[in-house]
């Protein structure tokens, strides 16, 4: 079995994920960007606080309900994730 990577290393690869992510080829669909979004915010600071926007502030509501369901979500898998979405609109 695979030692579990170093949390150095992890931190290191999402930074430059997030690096990456600012010179994807093509600029992602709103899904994506939310996915990204709420990735990155729940392996920077942890469950989403506050409460919801209201009124005519759509991104803001969009933003909040996606970081809302990782609630619960280790920082390490949001890490992972955050990495994995990148890799995969480099790909693309």
């Amino acid at each position: 079995m695979a030692a579990a990577p170093k949390k150095d290393d992890l931190k290191a690869k999402f930074e430059a994920a997030a690096a990456a992510a600012k010179k994807t080829r093509k600029k992602p669909d709103n899904a994506t960007l939310l996915k990204l979004y709420s990735y990155y915010k729940q392996a920077t600071e942890g469950d989403c606080k506050g409460d919801r926007p209201g009124g005519f502030d759509f991104v803001g509501g969009a933003k909040h309900d996606a970081w809302s369901k990782l609630a619960g979500m280790s920082r390490d898998d949001a890490m992972n994730n955050y990495i994995k979405q990148v890799d995969k609109l480099n790909r693309e």
